[in-house]
């Protein structure tokens, strides 16, 4: 394998990593309160993972990795606003 194989070889494992970690995030938040509840780190996390494995997907050249990371990015990027300002409204 070159150099850059494994480069993006590992960019690959972060980002399903990071993508992971919003499982552990969101398990953890919810048996501590006892309830099923999605926290904001599962967002952020989601967002991170996402992005990464997008540009690994982008470097594969996989139109159904990119299709679905692509949209998986739309959806976590207005979860995220969707928080956000009803926090701000929430302050108001």
């Amino acid at each position: 394998m070159q150099v850059d194989s494994i480069g993006w070889v590992i960019v690959g494992f972060a980002g399903q990593a990071l993508f992971s970690m919003r499982f552990l995030v969101q398990w953890l938040a919810s048996e501590r309160v006892k309830r099923s509840i999605i926290p904001t780190a599962f967002w952020y996390f989601s967002l991170a993972g996402g992005a990464t494995l997008l540009a690994y997907a982008i470097h594969k050249q996989d139109p159904v990795f990119i299709a679905g990371q692509g949209l998986g990015l739309v959806i976590y990027l207005r979860n995220i606003y969707l928080l956000r300002t009803g926090k701000q409204q929430a302050d108001s």
